[in-house]
Formats: C-alpha cells, structure tokens, sequence
C-alpha cells in the first residue's frame, strides 16, 4: 500500500484538504482509507456506551459492529502512544493511505499553511515534506508550491509522488491548424446554380481544422471535441467483483447435492475489501460491487440462501463464476474507447471516468465570429423609424453559435461603407476563427462583402439551387473563412442550419454533420416543381404529422419561432398530399452538433 501525509498548523486546512483529497482521489477509481491522529486525550469511545464498559473491565480489544461500520479498539493502558508504523500494517489493503498528523514521522507528506495562521513552516526543517499546499507563495522554499483550494492539483501530484498517477497513453502527435487554400471555395468552371448535394461535397472535401489543440481535465470537457483516439488507462471492472449481495466461496469446494457451508468472519464490501484469503470449503458475506478476495469464485444471491448458527445452506445446481464480474467485462485497459472527432457528452464523461482518463486532448473551442452588414439595420427598440429593420439575425446567429458548442463572438453591425467593414475584418481575423455574416452576400450595388471580397480577399458566389437562401458567399479575410449568408432571417437560418453547421463542425476539429431526419406522414398539400430543393417551416402535431406555415415568404420571422422543425422537400418535382411521407428534420437535432 502507498502512503502519504498531509501536516500542518492548527487551522492551516489540513483537515478540509483530507476530505476533499478523499473525495477526488476515490472519484477516479483507486481506494483510499486515512489515518488521523487525534490530539489533546482525544478519545473514540464515550462512557457510558457498552464498549467501553468492556474496555473498563479489562478487555484488551473491543471490536464495536453495526449495520454501517465496525471498528476495533485496542488500549494502550500504560504501554506508549502506537506509532504510524504499528498501525498500517492493521489495515486492510487499499491502494492509498492518507495520514493527516503525525508530522514527525518521515513518511512523505505535504504541508497545509495558511499565511494567517503565523506559523514556521515544516518545510524548512523536515525533508519528508515533499510539497507545500499555501494560499500564498511561501519564499525560501526549495520544495513544489501548490494551490492549497486546488484538490486535482494537490491530488495530481501525491499519486505522481506515490506511483499511482494513472497515465493514459501518449497522445499522438497533431500538426498544427493549417489556414484554407484561398481558392478551396472555387467552383469548377462552367458550373452556375450548385445542386444543395454538390455544394455539401464540395464543402466537405475543401475545409480542415483551422483551431489548435489543447488538454484539458475530462471533467471540464463537455462538449469539446476530441483531437485523437482516446483508450482506457485502466479495465472496468478494475477487478474482479460481485454482482449481487450475497455469500461468496469457490466452486470447485463444493460437494453434490444440498450444500452447508460455515461463514468466515468478517465481510467483503465495495470500498471494504476482505483483508485476508478464505479457506476452501467456506462461506463469505459479500456485497454488491465488492472485490473478489483469494478463495472466492463465485456469488450465491442471499434470497437463495437461508443462513443460521454461522452457516449458510442452498441447494445444488449454482455454476461456477456465477453473480461474478470479471475484470474489464465492461471495457479493458488499453481498449479504444471514443475515436477522434468525437463530440464528448455526459455519457461519455463517464465512460473516461471510469476507465481512469483523468484528461483528454481536445481541438480549441471554435471562435465564431457574427456579423451583420446594411444602413438599414439598427439595434432592437432603437427607433421607431419605419425605413429601419432591426437586426433579427445576428442573435439568431450568436445563439446558433453557442448552441454548436462554439464560442460566438458579437463582431456588431457594418453600414454599407467598404472602409469601416474592411476595419471590422481587419479586427476579426485577430479575434475569431470564422466569420459568419448576413446580408451583402448577392452583387448587387450595396453588396459591399462581396464586392470587398473579391477586390481584397478570396471570393467565391455561390448561387445554391435551394428555397429560400440562394446566394451563398464563401471567402476568406486574412485567412479566415467567411460564410456570407442571406439577409432575410428565414433563408439566413436555413443556410446556417444547412451550410454552416456541418462546416463549422469541420473547421473545429469534429466529423461532417448530416442532419438528423424521420420520416412522418405530411398534414398539408404542396404541388413543387423541380430546380430547388425546398425547405419548408414545419411543426409536428399530436398524432405525428408535419403541418407547414401558412407562408412561405422569407421575411416571416414567426414562422420560425412556430416551427419546431424544416420539411426538406427533394431537387426533382413531386406532389405532397396529406399523408404522403416527407422528411421532418427537428430542430432539437439542427440546433446542436
């Protein structure tokens, strides 16, 4: 068993910093058991209770059980104080054990202190102190300063110290963000409306990872993305273990027919392993979840079981290994466990967890920048001129943003003057990763991004054959992608659903997004002709059925708050009545990445 200290003044923290170490060291999966050492006649028992009238007759050792725990008293009488060393051996085997106190003995520890306290610190005079935990930076110390609130920090280093840091393996190495070709939007020449399929491609065989990578705590990772295969540092199951509460031996004891077998003393439990090894032909007390001691091969379920007199009693017929989990049944250590690319999830986090993955390497959280281009835009409630339209897009944008586990940057609103927008740019290629703006993206006279665009940067017009969002400008500023999007909001959110979120999944290290669709039978009538691919505002009724807005205008931002979903109706003609299937893409997918 390992062994390491935590000492310190009165008040230094020591106590709080054992139970958080506790707490975090247990929560990666190794078993941990203290030691304290109480000052001051600090007694455990209390007079008056039954066990310490036995200890007032004279008994040696008093053994105090309940139901929750037991615990063995041993006195000292007249004989000295029991040193570290004549208590460690009493304990049952875990993989760590604590100390708080006992700060003259040499075993290794590290020193609670607190400047208020106004206390010398240990450190100077005691070599075993491997490392100071101090809300300040103590000087003259030539021993590591740690973070005293910072349990991982703290917890990172004793099982580095004691040999139990569980070290995943080494991560490959990943070359660094390469910026976009300036012509990876170009279209082959002579190609003018893209079919919504082609441009997909097209995308994804152009854009690559434009973020770096970074480490980080598995616990803090919800929602990155992975930057290589991730593989078990240790099996789940760590151990071989019970799977019901119940009696354990081994099998091969048995004899045929009805079965007696005397119980052992003692009991094996999760986080309370039996301490010694159980002889053949005897019977155990295991509970759920609690590791398999030497001698025990196989669990019976207590409700088969009728136990009496130190013995237990069933009948014949249990196989061998029965009501067991062996080691790694669940997953075993070195097996690969999520694959580069992959967005982490609550599950996943588990997962990590449980194998022993304390961090992981990640891509970069994604720097979305959004702006908003055109004089005729002003900020919500800021006029009631009617020549003006509030901006709309730009929070839909952010929050599509956020939604997509990106960070959104509020990049503001350009007027229609090339010099002012080509400062925002400028500003941009230095704050975030990739741009998305709204309006500006056609040829028209006021269609300043993509006029400056084309003169400054790298540009490409996209006429997409999809209703609504036609125009769609791809370029780069700088080195940093651009996705110009239509103005009006309903073909801006679609273009952002469709276009931008598969791609900015890409750009951010992640896998190519398809959208998740059902198919649901249609509660309207559409007679569409072919050329486009249609995207219709659509919601489900209560019998499952997609029932579409009652407009199909670009600029009917109700619609998309009515909506719980789109409708994508195909390139080629076809005729919706009610009841014929269409294909419902929900919101709740299109929303997240």
């Amino acid at each position: 068993m390992k062994v390491f200290g935590v000492v310190g003044w009165k008040n230094s923290g020591k106590t709080g910093l054992m139970e958080r170490l506790v707490a975090e060291i247990s929560g990666r999966g190794l078993r941990v058991s203290t030691v304290k050492h109480a000052h001051h006649n600090v007694d455990v028992d209390q007079p008056g209770k039954d066990s310490h009238r036995h200890r007032q007759a004279g008994a040696v050792e008093v053994v105090l059980a309940s139901r929750k725990r037991w615990a063995m008293m041993h006195e000292l009488r007249d004989a000295p104080e029991a040193e570290i060393d004549v208590l460690l051996p009493k304990m049952s085997p875990v993989d760590l054990i604590l100390i708080e106190g006992y700060k003259r003995h040499n075993h290794p520890k590290v020193e609670a202190h607190r400047v208020e306290t106004g206390r010398d610190l240990l450190a100077r005079q005691d070599a075993s102190v491997r490392a100071v935990a101090s809300n300040s930076v103590p000087e003259g110390l030539t021993v590591p300063v740690l973070n005293l609130d910072d349990t991982a920090e703290i917890a990172d280093f004793i099982l580095r110290e004691t040999g139990l840091a569980q070290t995943p393996p080494p991560l490959p190495e990943i070359a660094p963000p390469q910026r976009l070709k300036n012509d990876c939007f170009a279209l082959p020449p002579g190609v003018d409306w893209t079919p919504v399929d082609v441009a997909l491609d097209r995308l994804r065989q152009t854009l690559s990872p434009v973020v770096g990578q970074e480490t980080l705590p598995a616990h803090d990772a919800l929602g990155r993305i992975l930057a290589s295969d991730v593989q078990a540092v240790r099996a789940n199951p760590p151990c071989a273990n019970s799977a019901v509460d119940g009696y354990g031996f081994t099998h091969d004891s048995l004899s045929t027919g009805a079965q007696v077998l005397p119980l052992a003393d003692g009991r094996a439990a999760a986080g309370g392993p039996y301490g010694g090894v159980l002889a053949p032909g005897s019977a155990l007390r295991i509970l759920t979840g609690a590791p398999l001691p030497p001698g025990v091969d196989t669990v019976i379920l207590e409700e088969d079981v009728t136990a009496k007199d130190g013995h237990i009693a069933f009948e014949a017929g249990l196989k061998a290994g029965a009501n067991t989990r062996r080691a790694g049944e669940d997953v075993d250590a070195g097996a690969p466990l999520l694959p580069a690319g992959h967005r982490l999830r609550a599950p996943d986090l588990a997962l990590l967890a449980a194998t022993g993955l304390a961090s992981v390497p990640v891509w970069r959280r994604l720097r979305v920048g959004i702006l908003s281009t055109g004089d005729e835009l002003a900020a919500p409630g800021s006029t009631l001129d009617p020549a003006r339209t509030y901006d709309a897009n730009r929070p839909m944008l952010l929050a599509l943003a956020a939604g997509w586990h990106a960070t959104p940057v509020d990049l503001g609103h350009a007027p229609d003057d090339r010099d002012t927008l080509r400062k925002i740019l400028d500003r941009a290629a230095d704050e975030v990763d990739v741009i998305l703006t709204s309006g500006g993206a056609s040829a028209g006279d006021e269609d300043h991004m993509s006029a400056i665009l084309r003169d400054e940067g790298a540009m490409a017009a996209w006429r997409i054959a999809l209703k609504p969002g036609r125009p769609l400008a791809l370029g780069q500023w700088q080195g940093v992608p651009i996705f110009g999007l239509p103005g009006n909001p309903v073909a801006a959110l679609v273009c952002a659903l469709i276009f931008a979120r598969p791609a900015l999944s890409v750009l951010g290290g992640g896998t190519w997004l398809r959208p998740h669709a059902t198919q649901v039978p249609a509660a309207f009538a559409k007679s569409k002709k072919p050329g486009r691919r249609e995207y219709l505002r659509a919601r489900l009724t209560e019998d499952g059925r997609a029932e579409v807005f009652k407009s199909e205008g670009s600029g009917r931002i109700s619609g998309l708050s009515w909506a719980d979903g789109l409708v994508e109706l195909p390139d080629h003609a076809v005729d919706v009545s009610p009841g014929t299937p269409v294909r419902f893409l929900p919101y709740s997918a299109l929303f997240s990445s």
